[in-house]
């Protein structure tokens, strides 16, 4: 049974969304303001959030931003009202996944549910394992090993490779890493990501003084190309 975090303030609309999905089979924890929110993504670990944009005490979007900047990945499908079309810009920049405007049909809210929910598990699914060069990785089991041998990889060595992979092909800043990684909001100390990075490669890579996987780049950050 999935698990649907509704946020939303407004009392018909939230009632209407619990029951709705509760009839559709979902296990439904309701949410009336962004502050709220925060606390429950944590505490009751949905499978997927509806998040209403105008919130009180924090706004939808700050949830969005807040939820991403910690490097959580949960589906997340915005509610906005007819007309406020830079609202779904940005909620889209910010890392929602989808959106829809009210007022809407409930089928298609479900069905857009289903498609993000079906994306999660495939994504889930085939980041389980992962291979690049000599390595081998098993995020499942928590298993690194490197031309057959085995690789001691720290959780937070591990949430590193995770993070690149995530975004390979991508350069990802030194900001981005703290955020995903050690879940700081600012950046009091970048070198630490440095120090990581440095002991992951000499790990991964063949030749760590030249690496071909975890890639410097000037000014920016790193990009992962395995």
């Amino acid at each position: 049974m999935s698990k649907v975090l509704i946020v939303e303030d407004e009392e018909a609309m939230a009632v209407a969304l619990r029951e709705g999905f509760q009839c559709e089979g979902y296990s439904v924890a309701l949410a009336r303001d962004g502050a709220t929110a925060l606390r429950m993504v944590t505490d009751e670990s949905p499978d997927i959030v509806i998040l209403d944009v105008m919130l009180p005490k924090v706004s939808g979007l700050d949830v969005c931003r807040q939820l991403r900047s910690q490097g959580n990945s949960v589906p997340i499908l915005m509610l906005t009202a007819r007309g406020q079309e830079i609202d779904k810009v940005l909620g889209l920049k910010l890392g929602a996944d989808d959106y829809v405007t009210k007022p809407f049909g409930f089928m298609e809210l479900i069905a857009r549910c289903e498609a993000l929910l079906r994306r999660g598990r495939r994504v889930e699914s085939a980041m389980e394992r992962y291979e690049f060069g000599a390595v081998r990785l098993d995020f499942k089991k928590g298993e690194a090993r490197k031309d057959g041998t085995e690789l001691e990889l720290s959780a937070r060595e591990f949430k590193l490779m995770r993070f690149f992979i995530e975004h390979r092909g991508e350069i990802v800043t030194r900001d981005d890493l703290l955020n995903a990684v050690w879940g700081y909001t600012t950046a009091p100390l970048t070198r630490t990501v440095d120090m990581h990075v440095a002991k992951l490669r000499k790990k991964i890579e063949t030749e760590p003084g030249d690496p071909r996987h975890i890639i410097t780049v000037h000014r920016s950050g790193y990009k992962f190309t395995g």
